[in-house]
């Protein structure tokens, strides 16, 4: 081939230009195999990087694609036969059966045991007629009503002083012995709890705090006028260490009582109360002597 393409070449020269042709050596063939190899094209370099490119595009869709079927395969196999792709390619489209387990189970019952039918209790209702439970509502409604006033009467009576009819008097004892601060509180005691506070001087019908003390002195014989600075002003001021029973204890402008001469007073205290015998003091009170 080299020999007649050499040839072919000779024949084309012009006359006189004619060259002979020299194989190359083997030698200079291999020397210039060594070179081409060792210097790359100019496009061998991008098809190679497109190459592996599309390798590692290649090994990633068949990685994912792995994955997603090993994950789908436990919901696949647990799907019923028919609609199961790998029941029904590996098994044919037939329902897997453990052939280990028996098709049937037995259960020994004692024939001659007696078993004792349960009996079965429901309670028992009744439908109460509509006018036993209005009678029912009625009495209790009458109930209420009654014990609202048996309240409502208590309260009157208790709130109601005495009347001062002839046919209500009540009977008092004297006084006993002469006048002493002792004599007078004794006197006052009868009137604890019976003649309830009101405007009145007169046990008969009701005593004011002024009107108690002016109906005890004046049963002693010392007239006093009503009004508790009125009182006051007959009588001489003392201290407390100097007040004995019989003494007067004075809350100036308000209120006025008989000493007991052991730090309480007898005296009527206010409207729906009696005439009391309290056993201490309250407030700052002045003490009087008559």
């Amino acid at each position: 081939m080299s020999a007649r393409r050499s040839a072919r070449s000779a024949a084309l020269l012009p006359t006189g230009q004619r060259t002979s042709f020299q194989a190359p050596t083997r030698a200079a063939l291999a020397e210039a195999t060594r070179q081409s190899r060792g210097r790359p094209t100019s496009g061998a370099s991008p098809l190679r990087s497109r190459s592996i490119r599309n390798l590692a595009r290649v090994g990633v869709f068949l990685v994912a694609a792995g994955m997603a079927s090993v994950t789908a395969l436990p919901a696949y196999a647990m799907m019923p036969t028919g609609t199961n792709p790998v029941a029904s390619t590996v098994n044919a489209g037939q329902t897997f059966v453990d052939t280990s387990a028996p098709a049937t189970q037995t259960l020994d019952v004692d024939a001659d045991a007696q078993v004792a039918a349960l009996t079965a209790t429901r309670d028992s209702y009744n439908a109460t007629d509509a006018s036993v439970l209005q009678a029912q509502r009625d009495a209790e409604a009458k109930a209420a009503a009654d014990a609202l006033a048996a309240a409502a009467a208590a309260v009157e009576a208790a709130s109601t002083p005495p009347t001062s009819d002839s046919n209500n008097s009540k009977t008092f004892a004297p006084p006993q012995g002469g006048y002493s601060g002792e004599a007078v509180v004794a006197y006052a005691e009868q009137f604890v709890g019976v003649v309830p506070y009101g405007w009145g001087a007169n046990p008969n019908d009701s005593f004011g705090c002024d009107g108690l003390t002016q109906y005890v002195y004046g049963q002693f014989g010392i007239s006093l006028p009503r009004g508790v600075d009125h009182q006051a002003a007959l009588a001489t001021r003392i201290s407390q260490d100097e007040a004995v029973a019989g003494d007067l204890v004075v809350w100036p402008g308000e209120h006025i009582g008989i000493y007991d001469g052991a730090g309480g007073v007898v005296h009527s205290p206010d409207f729906g109360r009696y005439v009391e015998h309290a056993h201490s003091l309250w407030g700052s009170p002045v003490f009087y002597r008559l």
